[in-house]
């Protein structure tokens, strides 16, 4: 037998997981550095199934196959396409960059000083045994290897499994350990994060159960949960669906993705989730777990339900422009540096989609691109931020001022992070947005023009956002502000580089998608239309 090369991929973190978790409360430095070895270890095995991965092969490489639960034809499946190992490899490169910004950030919990392991708990006279250190980057390495099965898998019922069960341990790192910043002191910061923490939780779980419902109406009508024997029965005419069942079927799949993505008007609870926790685990919200939702439209919702797809792209088109100009309009007018970004990637969330239902290759290729390149601009935009925020202790944008002057590394990765975020040309997000844009507009030309509308909001609240925090006086309590540490540099210029790289050269990434998205335009059973003036000979 082959080596289980997807497989390895997710249990490594997973068992990592455990083993940070086991680490005796004393130790945190080990269990830091145990949880940065494992990441490291996992971003290896993802680079070898990306040399190993053949664009121009079958579909799905890599594949395993075993009987899960044979009474109800569950199987463990997992399988890559070009789409799915872009996303497997973005997940393996970010988290290590997350386990080192949030090198301190579970020092001290929240709240709880007395429970740390600090002066409080030896006042108190109680024994320490919470481990608030293992359990956060414990719960980082479980996020991960759920995260990467979802790409993996082709069997819907096991899909469904880790699509919810990573709903668990972003409670956790979202309401036990969120941001200590707050305008309204500890009290008021310890309100905000369970509240934002059970929004994000509810929100999600609303739409798995709606999900669950789907699903089980799927195995009713096609016998099985095997994505490939499913898609394959469709397109042979073997596995015939009326066309309301198949409607109602995309519907409870689709509402699931939209929460997860997030789609207006399904959007609310992100900018309460990344507000409150912590920047390296915001960007494990928006620049990984949020990337299921918009991979699996592609996957599951084009692959198994292609004329309910096609059916229901005027409206989703519609709710994509929404997501884009509501969400550039509410960033314009935020206090918060981080509810800023959160509403920044409800717009981008939104061009995401519109490259999907676009049904245009320029459109997905476009989509796939943004994905991965939306991942890397948000961790380097956001990660530069929790180290702003954690040297004010404010979220505040009026709390800053003159930075640049004092800290001039900080200032210029925030300025590169930003100019990513509003599509800088010679950025990686341009190239994707810019595919996005024009694949929709040759297709839906109305709903291309008003989506361009988002650029130039973009634009808006990036540099006001820059602006205010950045130039002018120095405020007073910025004057000491130190500039990045190593550790913080070690993090920030990879990310920087790859924005970079990518923007001048994106074919290493195009090459590997782009036959996933011809194998899923004829899913849907469409071509990309002819141009309207012939080119002069």
């Amino acid at each position: 037998m082959s080596f289980p090369l997807l497989t390895a991929t997710a249990v490594l973190p997973a068992l990592g997981a455990v083993a940070t978790a086991a680490v005796p409360a004393a130790r945190r430095a080990a269990a830091k550095w145990l949880a940065l070895l494992v990441s490291l270890a996992t971003l290896a095995l993802a680079v070898v199934v990306l040399v190993r991965f053949d664009p121009g092969g079958a579909r799905y490489q890599l594949t395993e196959s075993h009987s899960w639960i044979a009474a109800f034809g569950v199987r463990y499946e997992l399988g890559v396409d070009g789409i799915g190992v872009a996303l497997v490899a973005l997940t393996a490169l970010l988290i290590p960059f997350v386990v080192l910004a949030g090198w301190h950030d579970a020092d001290t919990s929240p709240g709880s000083r007395s429970r740390s392991g600090g002066e409080g708990a030896k006042e108190s006279g109680r024994p320490y045994h919470w481990r608030p250190t293992q359990g956060f980057f414990a719960l980082i390495l479980a996020v991960e290897a759920m995260v990467i099965v979802s790409f993996e898998a082709t069997d819907v019922f096991l899909f469904y499994v880790f699509f919810e069960a990573m709903l668990i341990p972003m409670y956790f790192l979202i309401g036990g350990f969120g941001d200590r910043a707050h305008e309204h002191g500890e009290e008021a910061a310890s309100t905000q994060r369970s509240y934002a923490a059970v929004k994000f939780l509810l929100y999600n779980l609303a739409g798995g159960l709606i999900m669950l419902a789907a699903v089980i109406g799927l195995y009713v009508v096609a016998g099985n949960f095997s994505l490939t024997e499913i898609a394959h029965a469709r397109a042979s005419g073997s596995l015939h669906m009326a066309t309301s069942t198949e409607r109602w079927l995309f519907l409870g799949f689709f509402f699931a993705f939209a929460v997860k993505a997030p789609l207006w008007p399904l959007h609310t609870w992100l900018p309460n989730a990344m507000g409150e926790a912590t920047a390296p685990v915001a960007v494990l919200i928006t620049a990984v777990v949020d990337k299921v939702g918009t991979f699996a439209m592609l996957r599951f919702c084009l692959q198994l339900f292609p004329e309910a797809s096609k059916w229901a792209t005027p409206v989703i088109l519609v709710l994509a422009v929404i997501s884009i100009i509501y969400g550039a309009l509410l960033a314009v007018g935020q206090r918060d540096i981080k509810r800023l970004i959160a509403y920044a990637s409800i717009s981008h969330f939104g061009f995401i989609i519109m490259g999907i239902f676009a049904m245009t290759s320029q459109g997905q290729s476009g989509a796939t691109l943004y994905m991965v390149n939306h991942g890397i601009s948000t961790a380097a935009l956001l990660l530069v931020a929790g180290f702003l925020i954690s040297r004010r202790g404010s979220r505040l944008i009026a709390d800053y001022g003159g930075v640049q002057k004092v800290a001039p590394v900080l200032a210029g990765t925030f300025l590169v992070g930003g100019l990513a975020t509003l599509s800088l040309p010679g950025l990686a997000p341009f190239v994707s947005e810019f595919l996005v844009l024009v694949g929709t507009f040759t297709r839906h030309p109305a709903i291309g023009v008003i989506a361009t509308l988002g650029i130039v909001l973009a634009a808006l609240y990036t540099l006001v956002l820059y602006q205010r925090t950045m130039t002018g006086p120095v405020k007073p309590e910025v004057s000491a502000m130190p500039d990045l540490r190593v550790r913080e540099l070690v993090v920030v210029a990879p990310l920087i580089v790859l924005l970079i790289f990518l923007g001048v050269y994106p074919k290493p990434v195009t090459d590997i998608v782009n036959p996933a998205v011809k194998q899923t335009m004829s899913d849907v059973h469409k071509t990309d239309p002819k141009p309207a003036v012939e080119a002069a000979k």
